[in-house]
């Protein structure tokens, strides 16, 4: 059996899944990126398995997680959304994905949102080599830039420790630990490697 990260359950094949063919792999799709925001503003409080179990839920709810749809959302299906078991029911994680769906609408010029998140890393993956899981910290300057930059353009639930979550599943950091098969697999998804951004790096 492959070395993982700790974090990864081997009893649960979904969780096992996200973190062997998902996490801390680069992102650049819109739709993808806004539902990474969207989930990991909405694991606030609880756990991740419970957010993974209900991401169909999710994709269901907001459709597919295209920003111009959601934008559109009406306050009496925000009132249906918020009777649907396939999601967390909390009114404001709720309301907060079709306010951040407007303020991904509303960039303009400093978009793509792609190009606009990717900016608080220079547009290259942060590269960590991270032994121990108790190495990672929960917020960098990077996701503390990146939080006050959205919070600044109207968006809701993106926290540093929220931004540097999504920085680390959206592969704008990579996050896995130097003896987990993955670390070394992100790395060669690229030929000769990641630039070398070793901004949180241990010594």
């Amino acid at each position: 059996m492959p070395l993982r990260c700790a974090w990864a359950p081997t009893n649960d094949p979904e969780y096992l899944a996200y973190h062997d063919e998902e996490w801390g792999v680069p992102v650049h799709d819109e739709a993808r990126l806004f539902e990474m925001l969207s989930l990991e503003g909405a694991q606030a409080g609880l756990s991740w398995s419970t957010i993974l179990h209900k991401r169909e839920g999710y994709r269901r709810a907001f459709a597919s997680f295209d920003p111009a749809k959601v934008a559109r959302f009406t306050p009496a299906r925000v009132e249906r959304l918020l009777k649907d078991p396939s999601i967390v029911r909390n009114r404001l994680k709720v309301e907060s994905v079709v306010r951040n769906a407007a303020a991904i609408r509303a960039l303009g010029a400093d978009g793509p949102l792609d190009t606009f998140l990717w900016s608080f890393v220079d547009g290259t993956p942060t590269v960590n080599r991270w032994k121990r899981m108790g190495d990672i910290p929960a917020e960098t300057p990077a996701s503390r830039a990146m939080s006050k930059e959205l919070k600044r353009r109207g968006f809701a639930f993106v926290g540093p420790t929220v931004c540097y979550a999504f920085m680390q599943a959206c592969g704008l950091d990579n996050s896995h630990v130097t003896g987990c098969f993955r670390w070394r697999e992100i790395q060669d998804r690229y030929p000769g490697g990641w630039p070398r951004r070793d901004e949180t790096a241990l010594p």
